[in-house]
């Protein structure tokens, strides 16, 4: 099965389940720019529960008179809020008493303290990268040429992700009483394949809240280490 996916900032488990299981992955180069999805945010696993991390952006600079290039790969990183800080405080927070935090922590810091990458979409290209090498995990990625419905490739039963849910409308606590729950479906899907279902693994706050599912692909990271390519 093929995928078509929207670009994510350090996207949800089931995200890349859907990256690793599928034969080829065409990754949304041209869409535009769509506010609350996790395109510029990520969902982690706090003691106080879901916690929801939000990189601001800018639409570029314009002639007057003109419109505003709103494409994804036109969106700009902005720097309002420390972001990078608290992104990264939220992190350690969280995740420091995890096994594999102090393992990991080198490879991802500097995406929390380096302006090398002024473009949403380039910000979120070097994370996947990042996090593909981490997970040892080697999709084969082709970027669309052009906004349009989904390739031919996919008419034979592949996925739609670019219209994914959003973080508030994902059900975070989906086996905490129901061990045979299946992951939310997707806004909008091809043909009957369905959003994959994550397979619960250990949570520092597995206690207190159940699992939570759904969560940034860090979590699944923190948790479970070399082990996390298992649960995809």
């Amino acid at each position: 099965m093929d995928a078509l996916l929207s670009t994510t900032y350090f996207g949800p488990v089931a995200w890349y389940q859907a990256l690793h299981r599928a034969g080829t992955v065409y990754m949304e180069a041209h869409e535009n720019y769509q506010k609350q999805t996790y395109r510029n945010r990520c969902t982690i696993g706090s003691e106080a529960g879901p916690l929801t991390l939000t990189v601001p952006v800018s639409e570029p600079a314009c002639p007057s008179g003109q419109e505003h290039d709103r494409r994804i790969t036109a969106t700009l990183v902005s720097d309002h809020g420390s972001w990078r800080h608290l992104h990264w405080q939220a992190l350690n927070t969280a995740y420091r008493d995890t096994p594999f935090f102090p393992y990991y922590a080198d490879d991802l810091r500097p995406f929390f303290e380096r302006r090398d990458w002024p473009t949403l979409w380039q910000l979120n290209e070097a994370t996947r990268d990042a996090v593909c090498r981490l997970l040892d995990i080697h999709p084969h990625i082709v970027l669309t040429e052009h906004y349009c419905p989904p390739p031919a490739e996919l008419q034979g039963g592949g996925l739609d992700l670019r219209y994914a849910i959003s973080p508030k409308q994902a059900p975070h606590n989906t086996h905490k009483n129901r061990p045979d729950a299946t992951e939310a479906q997707p806004q909008r899907i091809l043909q009957s394949a369905t959003w994959p279902q994550e397979r619960p693994y250990w949570q520092p706050f597995l206690q207190r809240h159940g699992f939570l599912s759904n969560l940034s692909i860090l979590d699944l990271l923190f948790c479970m280490g070399p082990e996390a390519k298992l649960f995809l």
